[in-house]
C-alpha cells in the first residue's frame, strides 16, 4: 500500500493507524532516508535533504518483496510498479493544508509551492501516470471523520486483497 500526497495532508497519521489496525509493517520514507542518511545533498531553497532515490530502492527492496508495507512518502513517481497493488493521494483543502504547513514552520516559497502542488493536483497526477490507474485512489483528508472514513476504507479493500490472494 502506498500512501501519498502532499506534506501536511494526513499521510504519517494514516499510515500509523492503518499499520497498527492491519497489523502491516509502516514505512515512512522521509524518517527512513534521515535515519539512513539517504541523501544526495541539501535544497538550499526549500531548506531541506535532496533524498536519493536509488539508495531508498536498495534500502527498501527486501522489506518490500516480503509484503505487507505500508509506504509513507509525498512523491511516488521512482518506486517499482510491483510493489504496490493499491496507491492512496491524500488530498486536502488549502484552508486546512494551509494551517497545517505554517504550524510546521513552512514560509515563504515553500509554504506556496506546496500549497500549488495541491491545487494542480500534481501527486495524483504523478501517481496516475506512475502506476496502473485503476490501483491510484484519491481520498479526503480534510476532518477527523474524514480519516476514519478512509481507515475503514481501506481495511475494507485490505480485507477483500487477502480474501482473493490467499
Amino acid at each position: 500500500v502506498l500512501s501519498s500526497g502532499t506534506p501536511g495532508v494526513g499521510k504519517t497519521t494514516l499510515g500509523k493507524e492503518l499499520a497498527s489496525r492491519a497489523g502491516m509493517t509502516y514505512i515512512n520514507v522521509g524518517d527512513m532516508a534521515k535515519e539512513g542518511e539517504l541523501y544526495e545533498g541539501f535544497d538550499e531553497e526549500y531548506d531541506c535533504p535532496i533524498l536519493d532515490e536509488d539508495r531508498v530502492i536498495d534500502e527498501l527492496e527486501n522489506t518490500m518483496s516480503e509484503g505487507g508495507v505500508i509506504v509513507d512518502y509525498h512523491g511516488c513517481d521512482f518506486f517499482p510498479e510491483r510493489w504496490f497493488h493499491i496507491v492512496f493521494v491524500l488530498r486536502t483543502e488549502n484552508s486546512f493544508l494551509y494551517d497545517r504547513l505554517e504550524s510546521r514552520g513552512y514560509k515563504g516559497k515553500k509554504l506556496q509551492d506546496n500549497l500549488q502542488c495541491e491545487i494542480f493536483q500534481t501527486l495524483y497526477e504523478e501517481a496516475v501516470l506512475s502506476y496502473r490507474e485503476e490501483i491510484v485512489h484519491q481520498l479526503p483528508s480534510n476532518t477527523p471523520e474524514d480519516l476514519e472514513r478512509n481507515l475503514d476504507q481501506i481495511m475494507q479493500w485490505i480485507e477483500q486483497w487477502m480474501k482473493d490472494n490467499n
